[in-house]
């Protein structure tokens, strides 16, 4: 009973972007029916997996939903989806809109049918832009909003992607809240409407809020950029035995830090002393506090920061971080078993809420396994179902075996 509990979301999304979206409001307690095509999401095939169409990003990224298959190009599969949409609280989609229009499927067509609906298209560009028509994908728009020219100028000069698809799922964390307040405005204006999500213009207002620098001011006052982030020896610090993470960034943690580790002579050096001259001689700083780890165990410095009260942490690989003791604290990673695929490891919703907490409703649907259910939910009978399978405009699952 989450606080979404009551919402119904029909989910025309595919890959990561729009997915990563509505799986955060089904585990807040939605209802989310995925429609997907024959062929179904193209992430199903990204492995590894134990079966054909349900590899493990497809698991991570489509929890909290269930599935039915239309094939839209026939008319009984779109007026079967009309009619799911007659009743619906939102849709969500990143078809391209030109495509979404020929379907018959845009936000006129749709408002006329249902007023109250709210219809998120989360697309690549502002479409009153010219980019408008264009495809758009993370790698693309990580370039598009300086990312990979911000990490080849802190790095070794050449531009490297974040090696996460960070544009999608931070546009995709931006829908969710753009959903969730139209729908809180409906509810006082009982009207829908139209929201728009574009990846290439949250990715750019989210980098430059760090970035603009200088040029927010006309004229500018320097070529823009934040020279922390930026610094070249920005980066985990190298101790005896492996690295941590630390940052001692106020002046009240440099003043602990220095006594901690008997440097009160750093407190004296402008340089070091104040956050203006930190910030102006980063480079300087990174490079001393680099030399300083290096002279002490891991284990050493996680113990002398912690009780320093300096911001540190341990650098995590893919399996350290499974059994870091915070997440363990607070139940992050859990073990479910999954009708078909066995056992697998899940995480949990990070928000949590005094009274209607959010949390998976499902687990990761075959392709098509809800078809039948959501349709008899809508009023079809089962005659009409098998008519609907026989003409091809609807898919159902077959039973699965688990996998152990």
């Amino acid at each position: 009973m989450g606080p979404l509990h009551g919402i119904r979301i029909i989910d025309m999304t595919s890959v990561l972007m729009g997915p990563f979206a509505t799986q955060a409001l089904g585990d807040m307690g939605a209802d989310v029916v995925k429609v997907e095509a024959p062929a179904g999401d193209l992430i199903r095939q990204v492995g590894p997996g134990r079966h054909a169409g349900m590899g493990a990003m497809f698991l991570n990224v489509n929890r909290s939903k269930r599935s039915i298959v239309l094939d839209l190009k026939l008319p009984a599969a779109h007026d079967v989806l009309l009619r799911l949409l007659r009743d619906a609280d939102a849709l969500v989609t990143n078809v391209r809109p030109a495509a979404m229009a020929r379907l018959g499927l845009g936000y006129d067509a749709l408002a006329a049918h249902n007023p109250r609906l709210v219809y998120a298209a989360l697309v690549g560009y502002d479409q009153a832009g010219p980019y408008a028509a264009r495809p758009a994908y993370d790698d693309l728009i990580q370039g598009g909003s300086t990312l990979a020219w911000l990490m080849a100028r802190s790095g070794d000069g050449t531009p490297r992607y974040v090696p996460t698809a960070l544009a999608d799922r931070l546009v995709g964390a931006t829908a969710v809240g753009a959903i969730v307040a139209a729908l809180l405005e409906r509810e006082r204006s009982g009207r829908g409407q139209r929201v728009e999500v574009p990846m290439y213009e949250t990715m750019v207002a989210f980098v430059l809020s760090d970035h603009l620098g200088g040029l927010t001011f006309e004229p500018p006052l320097d070529g823009g950029g934040y020279a922390r982030q930026l610094s070249p020896e920005r980066r985990p610090y190298r101790t005896r035995d492996g690295h941590v993470c630390a940052l001692v960034y106020t002046d009240e943690q440099w003043q602990r830090f220095a006594r901690a580790i008997g440097r009160d002579e750093l407190l004296a050096d402008a340089r070091y002393a104040t956050y203006a001259g930190r910030s102006r001689h980063v480079d300087v700083v990174y490079a001393e506090l680099a030399r300083i780890f290096a002279t002490r165990s891991t284990r050493e410095w996680l113990a002398l920061l912690d009780a320093a009260d300096v911001p540190a942490m341990p650098l995590h690989d893919l399996t350290s971080v499974l059994d870091d003791p915070q997440l363990a604290a607070g139940g992050f990673f859990g073990s479910v078993e999954h009708p078909s695929e066995g056992r697998v490891r899940s995480m949990r919703p990070p928000p949590a809420y005094s009274r209607t907490p959010a949390q998976p409703q499902r687990l990761a649907p075959r392709l098509g396994e809800h078809s039948r259910e959501v349709l008899a939910e809508a009023g079809y009978s089962d005659a009409e179902i098998d008519s609907l399978v026989a003409a091809g405009a609807l898919q159902v699952a077959v039973p699965a075996a688990a996998s152990r």
